[in-house]
């Protein structure tokens, strides 16, 4: 059965803020282009991720009108706190005054950002843009002369041998003139590209943290609209390794809790899902979340290297956008409103080519305009806070930011480089200590299939496997003996396990449990396991994370 296709002048992959907010101004800008979004989840939203406290400035460019056309910004940050969590009992309050210009909120709200991408979707829709959910982008299209040309994607209804059963469908190609790639962190084609294109040539490798979330329902009396926490510290400095953690108070007697492990982490024993259980317990932490409910989990990795790990964004027939590039101010923790901007530069980069009667082509005016723009002049200013962080530690590095944020405006006549990638920090278990993980409580701290339940995740089990190993015999032949088979620890849905039988010790994977992270294909020591699209509309349901 041959594989149809449809014509549109623009193609998005991804429904998220800088897939959606691309396909918005393409039509804002001229009605007459066709734009389709194509997403993997089973309804926009199904697969987004986010802490989130959103800074509305590309939103406000976007729609001005926001607040009357009912966006869900319901919760406007009303304060900030910031504590550095010195061990599992003691922590100190940072004074405002030496907190970084970046991590302050005010004008900023709490939402989640799943709601925002369906409500984006709708002003989409509106504007006449064609959103296909639960359709996998699995392919990349090239013409004769090795542009882009658009996408297929996923065959439905393959068995677990590659069999076709009574339910298959052929996938569906979709050509463009131009093609937006808008997958998010790690996006499995935007890694086709870089590496087709050599887009990285002449960057530093990307970063990357692995973010989990809980969303809880608190007594009234635990909580406070408006007020955002982040903390650095305990757990994570017990095994030497960076990141944060973060507690935001929503509408409705709803609060976020989450720990953002950086995945430069050298002890192949730290396991991020259990540090998150641990920091649930910390009193800071656990003042808020005592008498209430756990609602959803989720776990997604993000971009953090900031400016120089920023590939080029541009390659013959199409552009990569947002997080798939890595457009996130990490300094701000935040992304969604630089995800969004880049998606409408783009947006109008494709109307003055179409415009032109240009197809295909390299849009080199995207880099110069996106260079301009306020989003690249933040990632600009803040471009040292991440590798600050990895060379001094979160203590010092932020005294770092502090100093360069605060009192030189990230005018600092220099650029501190990056240059080792994340999968090449663990060192050999044995060199390293075991980190001392508590069972879980089942009231604060759970374990990883009940969490993975309550994210909603589920895939046809009688599919091809999405986790694809390039060499099947290193997780057992080298990744066990050397650090341990780290794949059990860092993955947070317990997709990877070895498992010892009458046969020996095998190394099996659960891939129904995976909540789409994408951490095993960015940490993986071997670089050995590649994450590619499962069936369309598989994965978590997240209903408003």
């Amino acid at each position: 059965m041959e594989r149809e296709s449809m014509e549109y002048d623009v193609v998005i992959v991804g429904a998220g803020p800088a897939g959606l907010a691309s396909a918005c101004r393409l039509r804002q800008l001229n009605e007459d282009i066709s734009v389709c979004v194509v997403e993997k989840g089973s309804e926009v939203g199904a697969h987004i991720l986010s802490g989130a406290v959103f800074e509305p400035t590309a939103l406000n460019e976007l729609f001005p009108d926001w607040k009357a056309r009912g966006a869900p910004l319901h919760t406007g940050v009303t304060g900030d706190d910031i504590f550095v969590l010195r061990n599992g009992e003691k922590s100190i309050k940072v004074p405002n005054l030496f907190v970084p210009s970046t991590m302050h909120n005010a004008g900023n709200y709490i939402i989640s950002l799943g709601n925002l991408c369906r409500w984006l979707a709708e002003q989409a829709e509106n504007l006449g843009v064609d959103i296909f959910p639960g359709f996998a982008a699995a392919e990349i299209l090239y013409s004769a002369e090795g542009a882009v040309k658009g996408i297929a994607t996923g065959d439905m209804g393959v068995g677990i041998n590659g069999e076709h059963k009574d339910t298959y469908m052929p996938g569906m190609e979709l050509h463009a003139k131009y093609t937006l790639f808008a997958e998010g962190c790690r996006g499995h084609l935007g890694k086709q590209l870089i590496e087709r294109f050599k887009l990285d040539a002449d960057t530093d490798p990307q970063h990357y943290g692995i973010g989990i979330k809980e969303i809880w329902k608190v007594p009234a009396d635990r909580h406070q609209p408006g007020l955002v926490v982040h903390t650095a510290g305990w757990p994570l400095n017990q095994s030497s390794t960076q990141g944060g953690g973060f507690v935001y108070h929503m509408e409705d007697n709803q609060v976020v809790v989450g720990l953002i492990t950086d995945l430069a982490y050298s002890n192949p024993h730290v396991n991020p899902y259990e540090e998150f259980q641990r920091y649930k317990h910390h009193p800071v932490i656990r003042q808020y979340l005592q008498g209430g409910q756990r609602m959803t989990y989720g776990a997604r990795a993000l971009v953090k290297g900031g400016l120089q790990s920023l590939p080029k964004m541009t390659f013959p027939g199409g552009l990569l956008i947002g997080d798939n590039a890595g457009t996130m101010n990490s300094a701000k923790i935040k992304g969604n409103h630089t995800a969004m901007k880049s998606g409408m530069i783009a947006a109008e980069s494709i109307v003055e080519a179409i415009a032109a009667g240009h197809t295909s082509r390299e849009l080199t005016s995207y880099t110069k305009s996106f260079r301009n723009s306020w989003a690249c002049k933040e990632l600009q200013l803040q471009r040292n806070f991440s590798p600050a962080q990895h060379k001094w530690g979160n203590i010092l590095g932020s005294a770092y930011a502090f100093m360069d944020l605060n009192l030189f405006r990230g005018k600092l006549p220099w650029t501190l480089r990056d240059p080792k990638a994340d999968h090449t920090q663990l060192r050999p278990a044995a060199d390293c200590k075991k980190v001392p993980y508590a069972k879980p409580d089942g009231v604060l701290s759970f374990d990883k299939l009940s969490s993975v339940f309550i994210s909603n995740t589920n895939h046809e089990e009688d599919q091809p496997c999405h986790l694809i190993l390039k060499d099947a015999e290193i997780p057992l032949n080298h990744n066990l003996p050397i650090y341990d088979e780290p794949a059990q620890r860092y993955c947070p849905a317990g997709v990877y396990e070895v498992v010892e039988d009458a046969n020996g010790k095998r190394f099996q994977i659960n891939a129904q449990n995976c909540v789409h992270c994408k951490t095993c294909d960015i940490k993986d020591p071997t670089q050995n396991i590649v994450w590619v699209a499962p069936e369309g509309g598989g994965g978590p349901n997240y209903p408003n994370m």
